[in-house]
């Protein structure tokens, strides 16, 4: 049995004070945003429960999905490596970066040279996507979608030769016979987010899937738990996105919460399920029950 917990868009705050000329670019869309709404929402306090939380149960491997930063600051980097520490050491902490970790030029390169380790393969520099970390019976394959984009735009981007690299991995990994998992922060699939944050490429995504397969899909930026199915060569692809790991809840978004995935084995091969903690009525974190697999895989290992 294998174990993984997965968190997105936790938005560390609070957001350092910026010195003007930082915010002569898309940065002061974010900085007024911040503070017109988005500074009550993201609760450090519950961040840090529902870590405590995670660290409780003790998983194999944990799995962030970007958006540590807000606009990009030079100032929320080391806080952002503060925040990675807490989480987990690189070898048990998976990253990969989104929208807010890109959010201008250069900002996505100043946030690696803090958290490098953890957004890095086995082999390979820091920064490097794809990337393939082994962990027992599971191959964490990171991609970035995150670019800088114009001001009110979130969309994001794999591009041509993180795609052509990422489906060679996943084929070579598929016959190696690890349970495969896509780590990436947009939702890949078309229609998984508006346009304006949409994967840009999502078409291409989904055709790469289903020439190469994957057991499992995640990733984050929507705010919001979801689940929807991609066509692998063998049988259905999950691709499941978390909620914040921070947000204390609104009319917008839904309250912050983590999803804990088990992987097993049988017969027939690969079993996966996957349970949805977080937020409760009591102001806790807790169990808020499981999300609907069936988790009987076909036999290239993709859940039906």
């Amino acid at each position: 049995m294998f174990r993984i917990a997965h968190l997105t868009d936790p938005h560390v705050g609070p957001l350092p004070r910026p010195r003007l000329r930082q915010l002569l670019n898309k940065r002061i869309t974010g900085w007024f945003n911040w503070h017109r709404g988005r500074s009550g929402v993201h609760d450090m306090e519950l961040l840090a429960a529902l870590v405590a939380d995670i660290h409780a149960i003790a998983p194999d491997h944990i799995v962030c999905t970007g958006d540590v930063s807000n606009i990009g600051l030079p100032s929320e980097w080391p806080t952002a490596r503060v925040f990675m520490d807490g989480l987990g050491p690189p070898d048990k902490v998976s990253f990969v970066p989104g929208n807010h970790d890109a959010y201008v030029e250069g900002a996505l390169e100043g946030l690696l040279a803090q958290i490098g380790p953890w957004a890095k393969g086995d082999e390979g520099a820091v920064g490097a996507f794809p990337y393939v970390r082994r962990r027992g019976p599971v191959a964490f394959v990171g991609l970035s979608s995150a670019i800088p984009t114009l001001p009110f735009v979130a969309s994001g981007r794999v591009g041509d030769r993180q795609m052509k690299e990422a489906e060679a991995v996943l084929a070579a990994l598929g016959k190696e016979g690890l349970f495969r998992i896509v780590l990436i922060h947009h939702p890949p699939h078309v229609g998984g987010a508006p346009a304006g944050r949409n994967l840009l490429d999502a078409e291409g995504f989904e055709a790469m899937i289903g020439r190469t397969g994957a057991e499992l899909v995640i990733h984050g930026h929507m705010h919001v738990g979801s689940l929807a199915w991609l066509a692998g060569p063998r049988g259905k692809v999950p691709v499941i996105g978390a909620p914040s790991a921070s947000a204390r809840g609104g009319t917008m978004i839904h309250s912050a919460g983590y999803h804990l995935y088990t992987i097993d084995t049988d017969e027939t091969g690969f079993l996966l399920t996957a349970q949805l903690r977080g937020l409760t009525g009591d102001g806790g974190i807790g169990d808020l029950g499981m999300i609907a697999l069936n988790p009987k895989p076909t036999p290239s290992g993709g859940v039906t």
